[in-house]
């Protein structure tokens, strides 16, 4: 868990929008450039006699000069506005960072205190910029909006004891399912990449007919969605990866500091939030541990029929950073 003394500081007007930019390089370009462009062509109209009457000339002269120097404007002012959106786009991703910090140092060392006044409107400032970092895991029919919208969901899990329909012979009806492709198992456990990822929601959706794939898939789903409200997202996390090796000792058995490599998530301020969940909120616990049984006993059937590559790009997927997380926290790894 971190310490508040370790949280980065923030700097004096983090936030702040800042001062207008002055003339820049690109600007004092733009203008030699056109300068040159102008004396150039002004020079050329002057000196160098045409066959052209006077009007069409002017307007030829109009035309050679002014519209290329435009162009250069034009090019002058996308740039510099695509410097100030890049300088926003930081800013808004310090102050991000900055607050999560000031978040977890409150909650280690306030005991129950209500979070400053301050704290609660600059995070109330951020939040259209953070809900939907991962909307994305909106799926058609299946997938439920961190915002707590309920779509249609894959069907719950049902005691082992309940049974799937079965054919004349005995035979349940699931047997009959082809078995569900690598490729299409690693890509539903990313989920889809936006509302538009056409490949992502068709391997979902034949993910959802294999019935042990959708039930970590809904465990999956759970954990991602109550994250999301503490503002835990896996694009975020770039774990250290562990070698395939580590992955197989651990589908066959192996636990503790054996594969402790699994656990390559090191984002303080995310394993600090999900531990303080953790332990005060009981659903987020039951959720937790439901999906790290889930992913282990699914991962256990995937692994071996799985090369080196498949077990890679398994581990890279949002479902494996939450159990890279999760698994910290819960000690899975120590």
């Amino acid at each position: 868990m971190s310490d508040p003394k370790d949280a980065r500081p923030t700097l004096p007007g983090l936030y702040a929008r800042g001062e207008a930019e002055g003339v820049t390089g690109t600007e004092i370009a733009a203008m030699v450039v056109s300068v040159v462009w102008v004396c150039l062509s002004g020079w050329y109209f002057l000196n160098v006699p045409t066959a052209e009457s006077g009007a069409l000339r002017f307007l030829l002269a109009v035309m050679v000069i002014v519209m290329p120097v435009a162009m250069i404007w034009v090019a002058a002012l996308a740039i510099r506005a695509a410097r100030v959106m890049r300088a926003e786009s930081a800013r808004l991703q310090a102050a991000i960072d900055a607050i999560r910090q000031a978040y977890v140092a409150q909650a280690q060392s306030g005991k129950g205190q209500p979070p400053h006044p301050a704290l609660v409107k600059r995070l109330d400032d951020i939040a259209g910029a953070q809900k939907n970092l991962e909307g994305t895991l909106a799926m058609l029919g299946g997938i439920r909006q961190a915002g707590g919208a309920t779509g249609a969901l894959p069907a719950p899990d049902r005691p082992d004891g309940d049974h799937q329909p079965t054919l004349s012979l005995g035979t349940p009806a699931e047997a009959l399912q082809p078995p569900l492709p690598n490729e299409d198992y690693i890509r539903a456990l990313h989920f889809p990449e936006t509302a538009e990822d056409e490949a992502g929601f068709a391997a979902l959706r034949r993910a959802l007919k294999d019935r042990g794939t959708a039930k970590l898939i809904q465990a999956a789903q759970d954990v991602l969605t109550l994250m999301s409200q503490d503002g835990i997202y896996m694009d975020d996390l770039r774990p250290d990866m562990a070698r395939p090796e580590t992955w197989r000792a651990f589908a066959k058995g192996e636990r503790g500091r054996a594969i402790a490599a699994l656990g390559g998530i090191r984002d303080r301020s995310s394993l600090a939030l999900a531990a303080g969940r953790m332990r005060e909120d009981p659903i987020f616990r039951d959720a937790a541990h439901h999906f790290l049984r889930r992913f282990d006993n699914s991962f256990a059937g995937f692994e071996p029929g799985a090369t080196d590559e498949d077990i890679s790009a398994f581990a890279m997927t949002r479902t494996s950073r939450a159990f890279m997380l999760l698994g910290r926290v819960a000690g899975t790894f120590d």
